[in-house]
C-alpha cells in the first residue's frame, strides 16, 4: 500500500510537474469571457499571463468541485493506495471543502489537509509531504506534520502594479491611480490564509529592500523547501532581485528554486510581481 498525494493546481503545479513529483493533479477551471482552459495542463502560466495583459476583464477561476475529487480518489484507492490530499486555502476558496466532502465516501482512506495558503506556499508544503513519504512515514504522522508546521510558511511578495488589485476590486481606483502617479510598490504576504497587505514602498529599489527585511525578520529555515517565484512572461525583475538579495543565501543555499505563479494568484496580482517563500525558523 503506497501513500499518494492529491494537489490542486492553485498550487501553481503544472501538469509536466505533477508527473515530475509523482502526484496527482486536479486542475482549476480557468475562463476568458467564453473561452474555458484547465489550469496547468491546457493553460501554461506563460500562456495566463498573455491572456491577462490582452484581456479588458479579469477572468474567472472556479472552484474544483467534489465529484471531481471523488473521480481521483477512487481511482487511486482502487489502486490500493491511501491518500493525502493538499488544497488551496479554505480562506480563498471552497476547493478544501469540496476535497472534504468526497473524502467521507473512502472510510478513512483519504486525509485532507488545509494548506491555508496557496502557489509557491501550497507547493511548499506539498514538497515537504513527498520528503516525508520517501522517508517511509506513515499516513497519520504525515498528515499530522502537515498541519503543524504549515503555520511556519511564509509567502512574501511585492507587486509592480496596484493595477490588477483595483480591477478585482481590492482597492479603489482612487487608490490605484495614487499608487500608480507615486510609483507605490505594495507588499503582500500570505497571513491566517488570506492575502493581505503587508507594507508598500515608493519604488522598485526601496520595495526590495522591504522585501528583503520582512524575509530576514521571519528568517528561512534553510532545512525545509523553500523558493522565490514570479508573475509575467519575463523573471528579468526577480533574477535581479536574487542577485541583489545574495547575503539572504550565501553560504546556506546551493542554488535557489524558481517558480512561475499561476492563474489562481496572478489575477488579482498582475505581471511583474517577486516573492520568497520559506518556512520560518522555529523560535
Amino acid at each position: 500500500m503506497a501513500i499518494k498525494i492529491v494537489i490542486d493546481s492553485a498550487s501553481d503545479i503544472d501538469f509536466e510537474e505533477a508527473k515530475k513529483y509523482g502526484v496527482s493533479l486536479i486542475p482549476m477551471e480557468v475562463r476568458f469571457k467564453e473561452e474555458e482552459y484547465l489550469d496547468g495542463v491546457n493553460l501554461s502560466h506563460k500562456e495566463f499571463f498573455e491572456k491577462l495583459i490582452e484581456s479588458v476583464e479579469l477572468p474567472k477561476t472556479s472552484q474544483i468541485n467534489p465529484y471531481r475529487f471523488e473521480e481521483e480518489f477512487e481511482k487511486l484507492v482502487n489502486e490500493g493506495d491511501e491518500v493525502i490530499a493538499i488544497t488551496i486555502s479554505s480562506k480563498l476558496s471552497g476547493t478544501y471543502r469540496s476535497a472534504v466532502e468526497a473524502s467521507k465516501k473512502f472510510n478513512g482512506k483519504v486525509h485532507v489537509v488545509d494548506s491555508l495558503n496557496a502557489s509557491i506556499g501550497e507547493r511548499i508544503l506539498c514538497l515537504y509531504a513527498l520528503e516525508l513519504n520517501k522517508q517511509g512515514e506513515n499516513i497519520k504522522n504525515i498528515v499530522d506534520k502537515l498541519n503543524s508546521v504549515k503555520n511556519r510558511i511564509n509567502v512574501i511578495a511585492l507587486l509592480d502594479t496596484l493595477k490588477y488589485l483595483k480591477k478585482g476590486g481590492r482597492i479603489s481606483a482612487i487608490t490605484a491611480f495614487a499608487g500608480e502617479v507615486l510609483s507605490i510598490k505594495p507588499v503582500i504576504g500570505v497571513i491566517d490564509g488570506e492575502v493581505k497587505l503587508i507594507g508598500k514602498a515608493i519604488g522598485s529599489k526601496k520595495g526590495n529592500n522591504l522585501l528583503n527585511s520582512l524575509v530576514e525578520k521571519k528568517g528561512i529555515d534553510f532545512d525545509m523547501p523553500y523558493g522565490v517565484v514570479w508573475s509575467g512572461i519575463d523573471n528579468s525583475m526577480l533574477k535581479k532581485y536574487v542577485e541583489d538579495s545574495g547575503h539572504l543565501w550565501k553560504d546556506k543555499a546551493e542554488s535557489i528554486p524558481a517558480y512561475m505563479i499561476g492563474s489562481t494568484i496572478g489575477t488579482h496580482i498582475g505581471p511583474g510581481g517577486i516573492g520568497v517563500a520559506f518556512f520560518e525558523k522555529n523560535q
